[in-house]
């Protein structure tokens, strides 16, 4: 199957046995970018109970109470800001999505063992190597997604504060207050925004790494194989998929629902009669609606590659299948043409043996090839039985019995389109 124990004498801190343990981030940790990003943003759990206190209060002030105090205090005046309610809620409900999610898996399993790093020593150097990159690449991404929003939110709100300052509510000195709400206002954002797209890329660097052992376990239909041994490796796989699936369910699911909810609200508030929709007022509200969808289409592509990937096996099977048949026959030709010719060779020179000799050679030549026969009649029933249990158990990301593949994708989409076009045709009448 391709799987090696042996890691090398030079093997990485991710593939050492007691890396796995939980650890504070060190200097030979892989994953001390993710716990440092998951200790500033107190999402990490795992350990004493006073991780758990930190982290709900913080998630309670900058998640809740900031962008309360934001919308109530600030925005008093509807001109102002009048979609503020829509990019506030949207943003908490993403946020406390990705906060239960986080905090849920870390205390129970470890980021290790969530990101199914106690799994890699059993894998071949190509899968190991390949899920090393890509989790280092993965903080680069993270890095990538959070970095513009966030400087597009500074650069907004620099400009909101200095356009709008007349009209802001402060207390004692307005600078010092101008600074503090600007200061608060950007941290909450930023950690709303961060939790979330941190979901959604370890999701995606957990898929990643099926990718990886599929590709891999895909090479073993490239020549001879053992059936059962397929099939174990399959069942292995199938059963890490589904943890997957049962893992990130609530999470991809609610998270489509929710993103599904506020783009129509958005469209509701925009599409409004007198609705004042300028970069002042919307700009927001756009950067909260790229931050959610962006964040979902990371999921759901991850999500439908991954089980394109796995239900490919069962092309792959099938080719193996038909190419080892083929050959078997090629074999039994082969070894047919050869006996023949010797046979009435030995005939014809040997007149003069009796017919117990000749009944003894034909039995053993009938013998030989039943044996054969039933050889190959094995091995084609077992494959045979392969392909028919790939075929009826297809491997994917499920969400409550929903397999998330193309098909699901372009469902969704249409179902988006429908009722998108259905708003459209209630508020500004088109048909």
């Amino acid at each position: 199957m391709g799987r090696h124990a042996d890691a090398g004498a030079d093997a990485r801190p991710l593939l050492t046995s007691e890396s796995y343990a939980r650890c504070p981030s060190r200097r030979d940790d892989d994953l001390r970018n993710f716990r440092s990003c998951l200790r500033w943003l107190c999402l990490d759990q795992s350990g004493s109970g006073y991780r758990a206190a930190i982290s709900w209060a913080v998630f309670l002030l900058l998640a809740v109470a900031v962008p309360a105090v934001s919308h109530f205090v600030l925005a008093f005046r509807p001109q102002r800001r009048p979609y503020d309610l829509v990019v506030q809620l949207s943003l908490t409900a993403a946020s406390a999505l990705s906060f239960l999610t986080l905090s849920s898996v870390t205390r129970s399993y470890g980021l290790r063992r969530f990101l199914f790093l106690d799994k890699l020593p059993g894998e071949t150097d190509r899968v190991r190597l390949g899920y090393t990159f890509e989790l280092n690449q993965s903080f680069r991404l993270l890095s990538c997604f959070v970095a513009p929003c966030f400087a597009a939110e500074v650069a907004y709100k620099l400009w909101w504060y200095i356009s709008g300052a007349g009209r802001i509510p402060f207390v004692g000195n307005p600078l010092l207050s101008y600074c503090v709400s600007c200061a608060l206002q950007l941290a909450s954002l930023i950690y709303r925004i961060s939790s979330f797209f941190l979901s959604c890329v370890l999701f995606r660097l957990i898929c990643y790494l099926q990718i990886l052992r599929l590709e891999d376990f895909a090479a073993v239909f490239r020549g001879e194989s053992e059936v059962e041994a397929v099939l174990r490796e399959h069942l292995r796989l199938r059963r890490q998929l589904k943890v997957i699936s049962h893992r990130f369910r609530v999470f991809i699911l609610t998270g489509l629902i929710m993103v599904t909810a506020s783009q129509f609200a958005a469209t509701l508030v925009t599409l409004r009669p007198h609705s004042e929709d300028n970069l002042f007022n919307t700009g927001e509200l756009a950067l909260c609606s790229i931050v959610l969808v962006t964040g979902l289409l990371i999921c759901l592509i991850s999500a439908a590659k991954i089980t394109h990937k796995a239900q490919a096996l069962t092309g792959h099977a099938a080719k193996w299948h038909v190419c080892a048949t083929i050959d078997s026959y090629a074999v039994d030709l082969e070894t047919t043409s050869a006996v023949t010719p010797d046979t009435d060779h030995v005939s014809l020179e040997n007149d003069v043996d009796t017919d117990d000799e000749e009944a003894s050679d034909i039995d053993e030549l009938i013998c030989t090839k039943i044996i054969h026969t039933h050889v190959n009649t094995m091995a084609f029933q077992k494959r045979q039985a392969l392909v028919t249990y790939l075929e009826n158990n297809r491997a994917g990301i499920t969400i409550f019995g929903f397999t998330v593949d193309r098909a699901w994708l372009h469902t969704i989409f249409m179902l988006e389109i429908t009722l998108f076009l259905w708003l459209l045709g209630k508020t500004v009448g088109i048909s």
